[in-house]
């Protein structure tokens, strides 16, 4: 939900209704992350979480060849190419705001942080797309695993670009087994996907494209045409740098191919043009994350849809016992 759908108002509304809501600190400056944290303590009093990213891996590959072809882009927009850096997102500067604040979960995604860098958080979550993560996340102190299936939107949170785990929301459940809560993600948008993951082994589900056409969220409105309509979607490098699932377009047709694994280089480097194309409407020209089940998603409410989904998965589960 990085990069513009996430919002405190969304946060608070799933909070109110008895989720537990989360905010993305992806791609924002510490002020940032603060001023949301605020505006969400001032909304709900309900416990919420934050998501970082970790820091990534040095760049695998060369991005000159992939920027010389993305010139016809900036010169479509009328803005020019970004310029190519290697970031940490402003990691340890977020990571003494979680302490700070008093974050009550803190999830990351992209890698598993050192043990001492868990310690000083209330609870950590560790986003996990092989049983070798599970692993590894596990020997780290996190307090949860969020399994993450290939059918997920947005960035693999897989710890090796070079090798993004490709298993199966259910067989990664089943794989990863028990020890830890197993927070399940990856292809749920309804109280029937709920209680396959519940049924499987998992805590909790955690739903990101299914919230993306709430009012409360800040999601573009060419990417919530997309999301509304059935549509494929496919993994690519061609945006970001590093693997990610989204509504095929134009974009990813004409610059996935070879797309390098260099995040967040390549993110720096096409973020004018997609905030170009997004501020024009252009569904081509921009990232459009979402998950493989992303059809179902429904235009209401955020507290609405929780309420939806609880019941959907209760009753479910209900007619389950009864076969």
């Amino acid at each position: 939900m990085g990069g513009g759908p996430s919002t405190p108002a969304l946060a608070a509304a799933v909070g109110e209704a008895g989720g537990l809501g989360f905010l993305a600190a992806g791609y924002k400056a510490v002020d940032a992350v603060r001023a949301d944290i605020e505006a969400l303590r001032a909304l709900t009093d309900r416990p919420f979480g934050v998501n970082l990213f970790a820091p990534p891996a040095p760049s695998a590959d060369d991005v000159s060849a992939f920027a010389d072809g993305l010139s016809a882009e900036a010169d479509r927009y009328g803005v020019p190419l970004g310029e190519p850096r290697h970031d940490d997102d402003g990691w340890e500067a977020k990571l003494a705001l979680m302490a700070e604040l008093e974050v009550p979960v803190v999830s990351i995604t992209f890698g598993c942080p050192a043990p001492a860098e868990l310690a000083p958080l209330a609870e950590t979550w560790v986003t996990v797309t092989t049983p070798a993560e599970a692993r590894a996340a596990t020997e780290a102190g996190a307090d949860a695993l969020v399994v993450q299936g290939i059918e997920a939107g947005g960035h693999r949170g897989t710890f090796d670009d070079g090798a993004p785990g490709e298993y199966g929301l259910l067989a990664l459940l089943q794989l990863v087994g028990g020890g830890l809560p197993l927070v399940a993600t990856g292809g749920i948008a309804t109280g029937r996907g709920i209680a396959a993951v519940l049924a499987a082994g998992a805590s909790a589900a955690q739903l990101g494209t299914a919230f993306m056409l709430c009012p409360e969220a800040a999601t573009a409105p060419a990417h919530r045409e997309a999301i509304a309509e059935p549509g494929e979607t496919a993994l690519t490098r061609a945006f970001t740098g590093r693997a990610a699932r989204g509504i095929a377009n134009r974009w990813m047709r004409d610059h996935g191919a070879g797309a390098p694994s260099a995040y967040p280089d390549v993110h720096h480097l096409t973020a004018g043009i997609r905030a170009a194309a997004r501020e024009r409407d252009d569904g081509g020209g921009f990232n459009l994350w979402a998950g493989q089940a992303h059809e179902l998603a429904r235009p209401v409410p955020a507290g609405e849809l929780v309420s939806l989904l609880a019941a959907e998965a209760d009753e479910t589960l209900r007619s389950l016992r009864g076969r």
